[in-house]
């Protein structure tokens, strides 16, 4: 009896094992663990993704502030309200200042019934038109598929097959999902996931419910580097591009070419199985922040929102090594007051290698931010820069008016007395008032398209220019008189005769 007990325990012993190997057969081929590169990088910017990162600036809190106005059955907000909730919009500074820096999509007025005048805000014809096309893009089939994949690949990333809702919230600006997504696409979508209430797996202390995997997708567990190589099996490298100005050391050179040959294992696979310390690890850990990336809309995210799941993946610290050690993968961009990670390989030449249909929305509303709004005639937006040097530009050309008027008045006296001496002459001294007609400056005030204030066309300089070249002009005239000059003169002799 005792001796079967032992057979038993022994046989299940050895099951447990067999079921905690890796299902692959190259992972057995892994036992040479090379150790990490440790070494350190000079960060260089690359403008174009800086600035891929910077035109986004206040878009995030714009949008949150505008399904707030949108919500409300009258389709105004008191600026009271908006004040009160100023920290969940993440407003950069006073509401206030931040619906007036943007007249094209937040309009400010007072209505009659206000007992204290408020002032309340509604949003712009123009940004009703664009959120009625992003609306229509939620709700279509096609769409909703679409965030139900990108919620699924990070499921079946995840080793539990769970993701707490509050790392979602999160990632929600970058997967694209509307502000109504837990009642309107996860229950559209039962056999992909569903919500749940777990109160041990609390992230932080923060809710309980947590989106559970209830269907693996066989189809959509296939990351992107392997569709991209499939022909040429595991052995395919990652993209690199590193900034202009980049200096590659010898050893990191050597380090990243024998680090590109190591085989690939895919994020959906579990790598429990290789030592934190090693090659294989980081490789791996590459791909898992690769396809998060690609999963993203706009293929970029805040550094923070990666490391709080990689907290609830177990991967945090790794996730830093990779983002440090693979600048030619990964860009941090510090621009907006914050850090973001960018996948180099989404853009290009600082826009996005794939057209979406969510970004083109966006875009629309920068383009609609950096619009300018006319009214009576002028721009609200107007940038006056050097007051100074305009002030000092109006005295010069008063200045050059001056004489010009002088030298006019001059020459429209002679001609009126020589008009009256002869009709005959007359022809000439008309030709000869066009040749000696000064020519007539015409200031005019430069806008650009922005409605800033760009300058004057005639700068102080080229106003002083004129003048010495009408100096000029007047002393050759004097040693080399035409014609008709030569006849009035020899008339005027005669008359003091």
């Amino acid at each position: 009896m005792i001796e079967s007990m032992t057979m038993r325990r022994i046989i299940l012993f050895s099951s447990s094992n067999r079921l905690q190997q890796p299902p692959d057969k190259h992972y057995n081929n892994l036992n040479h663990l090379r150790t990490l590169f440790e070494g350190t990088f000079k960060a260089v910017r690359d403008r174009g993704l800086d600035h891929a990162v910077e035109r986004e600036k206040h878009l995030k809190p714009l949008i949150s502030l505008k399904n707030l106005i949108k919500r409300e059955p009258s389709k105004s907000l008191p600026i009271s309200i908006i004040t009160q909730n100023k920290e969940s919009l993440q407003l950069p500074f006073r509401p206030i200042e931040f619906t007036r820096k943007y007249p094209s999509v937040f309009h400010e007025f007072l209505p009659v019934a206000a007992a204290l005048n408020a002032p309340h805000i509604r949003l712009t014809p123009q940004a009703l038109s664009i959120d009625s096309d992003e609306q229509l893009l939620y709700q279509s089939d096609g769409y909703k598929e679409q965030i139900a994949n990108r919620l699924l690949k990070l499921l079946m990333i995840s080793r539990i097959h769970k993701i707490p809702l509050s790392i979602i919230e999160h990632l929600k600006w970058d997967l694209g999902l509307p502000h109504d997504y837990l009642y309107g696409v996860i229950p559209e979508f039962p056999d992909y996931f569903r919500v749940v209430h777990e109160k041990s797996r609390a992230f932080r202390n923060d809710d309980d419910r947590v989106l559970e995997l209830v269907c693996w997708s066989n189809e959509l567990a296939v990351s992107v580097m392997e569709k991209k190589n499939k022909k040429k099996g595991s052995d395919f490298e990652f993209p690199v591009q590193f900034s202009t100005g980049f200096e590659m050391d010898r050893s990191y050179q050597r380090w990243l070419s024998q680090w590109q040959k190591l085989p690939y294992v895919s994020p959906y696979e579990n790598a429990a199985h290789l030592s934190a310390s090693s090659d294989e690890s980081d490789r791996w850990v590459v791909g898992v922040l690769h396809e998060i990336l690609h999963v993203l809309v706009p293929k970029k995210t805040e550094k923070d929102n990666l490391l709080i799941l990689g907290d609830w993946l177990g991967l945090r610290s790794r996730f830093k090594r990779a983002l440090l050690q693979h600048p030619g993968i990964f860009y941090l961009s510090s621009k907006i007051g914050t850090q973001t990670v960018v996948l180099r390989e989404g853009y290009k030449r600082g826009s996005l290698a794939e057209r979406h249909p969510f970004m083109y929305l966006r875009s629309q509303y920068i383009h609609l931010m950096n619009t300018t709004i006319k009214e009576d005639g002028k721009d609200v937006k107007v940038v006056l820069a050097k007051i100074n040097q305009d002030e000092s530009n109006d005295k010069d050309l008063e200045e050059d008016d001056r004489e010009i008027r002088g030298d006019r008045d001059e020459s429209s006296e002679a001609e009126a007395e020589d008009a009256n001496e002869d009709a005959f002459e007359g022809e000439d001294d008309s030709e000869d008032d066009d040749e000696e007609q000064p020519r007539r400056v015409n200031f005019k005030t430069a806008q650009s398209s922005w409605g800033r204030v760009v300058g004057r066309v005639k700068p102080i300089r080229d106003s002083k220019r004129e003048r010495s070249a009408g100096r000029s002009t007047q002393k050759f005239r004097e040693r080399n008189p035409s014609e008709a000059s030569r006849r009035l003169q020899i008339r005027g002799r005669i008359k003091d005769v």
